[in-house]
């Protein structure tokens, strides 16, 4: 599958202005069975204009050609290493995907990088990816994490991931090494790739995606595990994050628009109502109470448009 992803020029006003000195970073990838795909993350990354420090590979137990292909790509780019973890016997979202991120991170050498990446296997991007988010990074320094605009492929067309703006996504997550630190890194939990970006806004920084740098998701979210188990995992991260119920419900409502028609937000909704029945555990109550009040700001804001556009 050949895919043209558009160039986006990292210096789009004054090509003559001296290049920033930008900071060294380091990516590490958890993978697990991704022989249809990894290739063109590998391909991406090597041809990157600013290369990283480090980019350290966990197979997560892959079963397939996975370990192969990535070792051949350690062999030829030194600053390329591949680790292997046992396999579990099963892929695991959520605490599987960060124990193998952590893994990772224990075999970095590099003492001094300033700039993490969590990167999926299932990804391709342009040349200047990374040197462009890094060069945000140098404009504004409270910027916490970025990313790029992930896009995924529905009915044979290209289609950006709905999310909130100026949410950061799972698949692709750049994290200033101070906020990363701050926030106490990831949690092994459903829903790490969205506590992060309410526990970095909680601490005063600021998050937000690139919109002009497309990154192609190969692989839909889900469907290793299913799409309707997907959204009943949505649910259960929403409850561990400590989403407002009315906010919940909302989001599970207009779920239903999207695949799995209906029953997807039904799941979803399902999720969140068992885990709260059953008094799953939450983050620590300062930080839902931050969230719960961004939700409700959020759905009266919406709630008042509504009532404009009414009128």
């Amino acid at each position: 599958e050949q895919v043209q992803v558009p160039v986006h020029s990292p210096h789009p006003a004054d090509t003559n202005m001296e290049p920033p000195v930008l900071p060294k970073y380091i990516v590490i990838t958890p993978v697990r069975n991704e022989e249809t795909h990894i290739e063109k993350t590998l391909t991406s990354m090597v041809t990157q204009t600013v290369k990283p420090a480090e980019w350290i590979i966990v197979n997560d137990g892959s079963t397939d050609r996975t370990r192969q292909i990535v070792g051949d790509y350690a062999a030829r780019y030194p600053w390329v290493k591949l680790i292997n973890r046992a396999d579990r016997g099963f892929r695991q979202r959520g605490a599987g995907v960060v124990a193998a991120f952590y893994d990772g991170l224990v075999h970095v050498t590099e003492p001094d990088y300033q700039v993490i990446v969590k990167l999926d296997g299932d990804l391709s991007f342009e040349p200047c990816y990374f040197e462009t988010l890094l060069e945000a990074f140098v404009r504004n320094p409270r910027l916490g994490i970025t990313g790029g605009s992930i896009y995924v492929q529905v009915n044979g067309r290209w289609t950006t991931e709905k999310s909130l703006q100026p949410w950061t996504s799972g698949p692709s997550k750049v994290y200033r090494r101070a906020c990363f630190e701050e926030i106490g890194g990831l949690r092994g939990h459903l829903g790490w790739d969205g506590i992060d970006n309410w526990h970095a806004l909680m601490l005063g920084w600021e998050i937000g995606s690139d919109r002009q740098l497309r990154v192609l998701h190969h692989r839909l979210p889900g469907a290793a595990i299913g799409s309707l188990k997907s959204r009943v995992e949505e649910g259960q991260g929403a409850y561990y994050i400590g989403y407002h119920p009315l906010f919940l419900f909302a989001r599970g409502i207009r779920r239903m628009i999207n695949r799995p028609y209906v029953i997807g937000g039904c799941a979803m909704i399902w999720g969140y109502v068992v885990s709260w029945f059953t008094g799953k555990e939450r983050v620590e109550p300062e930080l839902i109470r931050f969230v719960r009040r961004a939700q409700l700001r959020r759905l009266a804001s919406l709630l008042l448009k509504s009532c404009y556009v009414g009128d």
